[in-house]
């Protein structure tokens, strides 16, 4: 498994629960969460079978943005 990192424009509770539907569903129940306590508003993706694209395009799908960190 490994730990994806993402700078998103999730940024509260309520883009959370917007979020959710859609990721959970591309990208699995509780293979991913959102730091909201930092200011870089860090998504984190756990996956062995994904790579940055289909994340990234799963998180579009949302109504979101998110880039690669390096």
């Amino acid at each position: 498994m490994e730990n994806l990192k993402f700078k998103t424009n999730i940024k509260c509770s309520g883009c959370i629960t917007k979020a959710t539907p859609t990721l959970d569903e591309k990208l699995g129940k509780g293979n991913w969460e959102v730091d909201l306590f930092t200011l870089k508003k860090t998504l984190t993706v756990t996956s062995s079978n994904m790579d940055e694209t289909e994340i990234i395009a799963a998180v579009n799908d949302a109504g979101f943005t998110a880039e690669k960190t390096v």
